[in-house]
């Protein structure tokens, strides 16, 4: 199959305008694409595609995309780079039916912007379907022609660690456990020299005291693992690392502040942040990023047991501090509030934790952009950089004094882990709490919850975990490591 891109023209502009590549495969069948698409109807909108069969004997079928205006950049309304985005929407839409009419291999035109177009391909395919007998059958996209090769590469490699985060958060959780998830990213750095991972058992962290993670996973069947790698891509190993952090929670049933039935199964995913840091890092690696990178994922499930932390119990952090449990599904901050603290050991460049931490960031924002709440303004900028050209978009949020009094105020320890205003401002307190475990002057909170999962929202995506915003976090590596090498 071969997918080209036609870009949309205003009334009265005469013909239709193909993409550089489009231009070449029409000459090739001496006009023919061109006089189909003009009686087939109205000019093609962003994103939507046509179909021709038997056009040329390389390929059986050739899907037309729309790709919207030819001049499209950065929009600062929707802050995202616009062009990019139609790209990848409408390579996804093209490749897709492709994939439906059960052709193994699809050219790709790279439509002006070989990075997106791949990111669109790669993207748009993936599904997870380990599981089922009946699968949709495989289609491996490949660049139309040989002029932007790397860019193209550079696409696949972003791709595929966005689709790796999307694998674990969709797998159920009796096959993603805390040890089966640290194997599994192990496998995926094996082949890297410049990579070391430990995978900590529970004896490792409870020497580390911390407490507030092990009250969380004394809940389960499962042991607690600790998982920490190292990546060391900078000219020089003692570098500052960059350190992300990852909430690792495999399952989270709410614990004894048991969530409702409906839904629960989604909570599979809870250990998005980790699926999202800990594939940025794969990622990096691919690109050989020169930075160094340390990833460390707390990983357990949070499950109602005779063990199980009761409301209103009292845990000590890594930190010495002391926190009041007095809602047991408050409990992703308890396993970041030891990483966080753990994380100050490597004298960082900056900290970044992601986590799917509150049902309130989902309120605010929905699936629009991760939340982020930072104490450096020159974080946020990266980030917010990175978002642009990614199309996977970040939102400062305030990390307000006002906040931390609501989770100070406490009756029997230092903090609490619940706003004493109950729902008010949830995202807000959560950050609040954090911050507690944090003297980094560089360190950003990324709340990812909204942007868990997708059902219609971003095209390119298919309905299901959405392994969001990995891409993000790679670009924002990317720039941090540009910097360092200027």
């Amino acid at each position: 199959g071969l997918v080209l891109g036609i870009y949309s023209t205003e009334k009265d502009e005469g013909a239709a305008q193909f993409t550089s590549a489009g231009d070449a495969f029409d000459r090739l069948v001496s006009g023919k694409l061109r006089e189909l698409l003009s009686v087939c109807g109205p000019s093609l909108k962003k994103g939507k595609t046509r179909i021709f069969h038997g056009l040329h004997q390389d390929f059986l079928s050739v899907v037309v995309v729309g790709l919207g205006k030819k001049n499209a950049g950065v929009n600062d309304q929707e802050n995202w780079n616009e062009g990019k985005e139609n790209i990848r929407a409408a390579v996804a839409a093209g490749c897709r039916q492709i994939q439906d009419l059960e052709i193994p291999c699809v050219e790709v035109d790279p439509c002006g912007d070989a990075q997106a177009a791949a990111e669109g391909a790669v993207l748009g395919l993936h599904e997870y379907n380990d599981l089922k007998q009946k699968k949709k059958p495989v289609v491996t996209p490949q660049l139309h022609g040989s002029a932007e090769s790397e860019a193209w590469q550079k696409g696949v490699i972003y791709a595929e660690g966005q689709n790796l985060a999307r694998y674990l958060m969709e797998a159920p959780a009796n096959y993603i456990t805390p040890i089966k998830f640290a194997e599994h990213i192990e496998q995926k750095l094996r082949s890297f020299s410049n990579v070391k991972v430990h995978i900590r058992p529970e004896s490792w962290i409870a020497t580390q005291q911390m407490g507030a993670f092990l009250s969380v996973a004394k809940g389960s069947a499962e042991p607690p693992i600790f998982l920490e790698i190292h990546y060391l891509g900078g000219a020089n190993t003692n570098d500052p690392p960059l350190v992300f952090v990852g909430k690792g929670v495999t399952f989270d049933s709410g614990g004894i502040s048991l969530k409702p039935s409906s839904g629960m199964d989604a909570m599979r995913a809870d250990m998005g942040g980790a699926a999202t840091v800990c594939s940025a890092i794969v990622t990096a690696a691919a690109l050989n990023l020169p930075l160094n990178i340390i990833g460390l994922a707390p990983l357990c499930e949070n499950m109602p047991s005779g063990k199980a932390n009761k409301p209103g119990d009292v845990v000590r952090a890594k930190n010495g501090k002391t926190i009041q449990v007095d809602n047991t599904d408050a409990e992703g901050r308890l396993l970041l509030a030891d990483a966080l603290c753990y994380a100050h050991n490597f004298n960082a460049r900056a900290i970044v934790n992601a986590a799917t931490l509150t049902g309130a960031m989902d309120v605010a924002l929905g699936s629009a952009a991760t939340g982020v709440f930072t104490n450096s303004s020159w974080l946020w900028t990266h980030l917010y950089e990175a978002s642009i050209l990614t199309g996977d978009r970040v939102w400062r949020m305030p990390l307000f004094e006002h906040y931390t009094k609501q989770v100070t105020d406490c009756p029997l320890a230092d903090l609490s882990n619940i706003g004493k205003y109950s729902r008010a401002g949830g995202a807000c307190t959560a950050a609040a709490f954090l911050k507690e475990f944090v003297t980094a002057s560089h360190w950003a909170h990324l709340d990812i919850a909204g942007v868990m999962s997708n059902k219609d929202e971003v095209p390119y995506l298919r309905k299901g975990m959405a392994g969001r915003p990995t891409r993000t976090l790679v670009e924002f590596a990317a720039r941090l490591s540009q910097d360092s090498h200027n």
